[in-house]
């Protein structure tokens, strides 16, 4: 300060207003409250000297002490030149202080001064003159550390190339959340230059993103100083409106060297074809786990509604809100399929996520209808190929449903994507699974339809082997059907009731039979037989047998001839073996004569009497060859019944045989208006439902 300058700002009038007061009061607590901060200046350690028009120091700051050395009370009143140049030097310090004194010009540069200690420090000087109130003029010296303005210089330089050039988008937002700085990688990703960033939030900036999640980020970290690395946000940019982006967005606190929060630093990297990656990686892994769900859920049985309903229930509702599979009709019936013209097709299964009209309008699984050649069903299964309509409008609707009211209550469920995917299994084509989709907003894409192909084809294996399967059980149990008794001619003597049922789970069709057989001396034979095994080839054999029983029961052969004889007709069936009960009626005598090779002994109901297992020898079934069998006589009088079974009506999975054979007996004991209710009853009481076997089952009374 030059002399004078005291008195001068002494004399001047401090009794203003308020306002005035009020503002220096607060000028004092800011400068109080500063005090222990530090800033770039700090950083810097710019020193601060004053020389008046004679060279001599008439000012010392405090920093130019700790950067030279000497105090003030060294300093001041001195010739700068003196103290602090060395001689070599003197003439172009005094050119230049003459030069900035006489124009006014500023001086800066680079120049070596020497320090108290008689060491010289490079110093970047910047020099310029100043002029009081009363015309004196006196030169203001600021200088810094070279080599630390060089290395802030450095930092500064990198960090505005770094920032600039990044291909990492920057921000810095203030206290309030708004922005302060963008830099040009920012300005790509949002499509908004520095300067429409400038004082706005994140959201009045980015109008399509979820502001609200990326704000209580940023107030946490500066709540808590903690940043927050790798957050990941989506949504959309003007430089992109109509695609979604990702973006991994970490959080940094800024403050000053003394612990004063400036704002936020904001860093992102775009993420989008990464999280694309994933996303997609993801979409492939789920594919694969439904794609081995299928080949567990799917063909757990050869029942073919069943497997069609697995099918649907696939893919509902990963890759569609309702399912329907359809089987061609012609194939169901073992036809050649059409390759041209409209198609009958028979539904098998529909599947929905929820209630909705689309169930109504398709068709009702069991239900054959005729689709034109213009539906897109009948393209799908007519060129073996997938049909994707990815948007239905009313022209697409018309084409998928079968009538105009199925076509109003797709467009009512808001069915508005469609894809039908053939069912192809050895070469030929099946049937199709249509899938529609309502509430699921997406609509179906090439994805989805490769997916649905890899189901179908999967799936189409194993509702052909159902369907297959189909076919040999029925034609099994056509045959097993026509080789059984259909009439019981009026045996002397005996009232008869005869049941046969197939294995009620659909499954197998067993060999299972029962016979009447009149003989020629005026007797009786009932015969009940099962052969071990399943399918044609069960049904057939027991057909041989059958037919074997017939011919040796009418050349009088006793019941044991009779089963060695059936024996050895087995064996040569190998590997088929059989069980089987012969039982003799003699009206003559009132007697019966029983054979048994392996079956269940038969129930004899005495008139009036306990119902009772007959005590036979077991005998060996038939087929093993080489063990003789035996007979037992026993009386059979007016109003006795006898009866005959094979296991499949009494053996139980959570039940042993004694135990349902004790309930057989307890059934027996209530009285039936006839035989063919206690048939039914017997049936009813003891057939379980669950069980894979057949049932033959054979009642005689005699006459009273």
């Amino acid at each position: 300060m030059c002399p004078g300058t005291a008195t001068a700002w002494e004399g001047r009038s401090v009794e203003g207003t308020d306002d005035m007061r009020t503002g220096l009061g607060g000028a004092r607590r800011a400068a109080v409250r500063r005090s222990s901060e530090t800033g770039l200046v700090d950083v810097l350690g710019t020193a601060a000297m004053m020389l008046d028009t004679e060279g001599r120091i008439v000012l010392w700051s405090p920093q130019a002490e700790r950067l030279l050395g000497y105090t003030p009370q060294e300093a001041l009143g001195r010739f700068a030149a003196r103290i602090l140049v060395d001689e070599e030097h003197f003439e172009l310090v005094l050119r230049l202080f003459s030069e900035v004194m006489s124009s006014g010009e500023t001086w800066a540069g680079s120049f070596p001064v020497r320090c108290k200690d008689g060491t010289s420090r490079l110093l970047e000087f910047r020099n310029m003159r100043l002029q009081d109130d009363r015309g004196d003029f006196y030169a203001l010296g600021l200088a810094t550390d070279g080599a630390t303005l060089r290395q802030v210089e450095r930092d500064l330089a990198l960090s505005v190339r770094v920032v600039d050039q990044s291909p990492v988008g920057l921000a810095v937002l203030g206290s309030d959340l708004r922005y302060l700085a963008a830099n040009p990688a920012l300005e790509r990703m949002n499509g908004l230059s520095a300067a429409e960033h400038l004082g706005r939030r994140v959201g009045e900036a980015l109008p399509f993103l979820d502001a609200e999640v990326a704000e209580a980020a940023m107030r946490e970290v500066l709540k808590s100083g903690v940043p927050q690395l790798g957050h990941q946000v989506e949504g959309r940019t003007a430089a992109d409106p109509e695609t979604d982006r990702a973006w991994s967005m970490s959080l940094y606190r800024l403050e000053d060297s003394g612990g004063r929060v400036l704002g936020l630093a904001v860093s992102l990297i775009d993420m989008t074809d990464r999280h694309r990656a994933e996303a997609e990686a993801e979409r492939a892994r789920h594919r694969l786990a439904l794609v081995a769900d299928a080949s567990v859920r799917i063909g757990t049985t050869l029942d073919l509604e069943q497997t069609a309903r697995e099918l649907a229930e696939i893919t509902v509702p990963e890759l569609a809100d309702v399912a329907a599979v359809d089987v061609l009709d012609s194939v169901l019936k073992g036809r050649p399929s059409r390759t041209e013209g409209p198609a009958l097709i028979q539904a098998l299964a529909v599947v929905a996520a929820r209630p909705t009209p689309v169930v109504e309008a398709a068709d009702p699984p069991g239900h054959a209808a005729h689709y034109g050649a213009d539906r897109l069903i009948t393209r799908c299964v007519r060129t073996a190929e997938p049909v994707r309509v990815p948007y239905l409008d009313a022209e697409a609707l018309s084409r998928v449903a079968r009538d105009s009211r199925s076509a109003g209550l797709l467009a009512e469920a808001g069915a508005h994507s469609y894809l039908a995917v053939p069912l192809i299994a050895r070469g030929e084509v099946l049937g199709a699974i249509d899938l529609i989709r309502t509430d699921n907003p997406l609509p179906f894409t090439e994805d989805d339809e490769v997916l649905a192909c890899e189901l179908a084809a999967r799936a189409a294996v194993c509702i052909d082997n159902a369907r297959l399967f189909r076919q040999q059980r029925e034609t099994a149990l056509t045959l097993q059907r026509s080789m059984l008794p259909h009439n019981h001619h009026a045996p002397a003597g005996l009232e008869v009731a005869s049941r046969y049922q197939p294995a009620a789970s659909r499954y197998e069709v067993g060999g299972d039979w029962f016979d009447v057989i009149p003989l020629r001396d005026g007797g009786t034979a009932l015969v009940v037989g099962d052969v071990m095994g399943s399918g044609i080839n069960a049904a057939t054999t027991m057909g041989r047998l059958r037919t074997a029983t017939q011919t040796l029961s009418r050349i009088g052969l006793r019941p044991a001839e009779v089963l060695g004889h059936l024996d050895e007709i087995t064996a040569d069936l190998d590997p088929w073996f059989a069980t089987c009960v012969y039982v003799v009626y003699d009206p003559a005598r009132d007697s019966c004569r029983v054979s048994t090779a392996g079956h269940l002994p038969p129930v004899l109901v005495p008139a009036g009497g306990p119902p009772r297992l007959l005590d036979l020898p077991a005998g060996a079934p038939l087929g093993v060859g080489g063990v003789p069998f035996s007979d037992v006589t026993f009386d059979l009088g007016p109003g006795d019944r006898l009866v005959l079974y094979t296991d499949g009506l009494v053996e139980t999975r959570d039940q042993d045989i004694d135990t349902r054979l004790t309930t057989l007996r307890e059934l027996l004991r209530e009285p039936d208006p006839s035989l063919e209710e206690s048939c039914d009853r017997l049936l009813r009481k003891l057939r379980d439902p669950s069980h894979h076997d057949d049932v033959a089952l054979l009642m005689a009374r005699v006459r009273d």
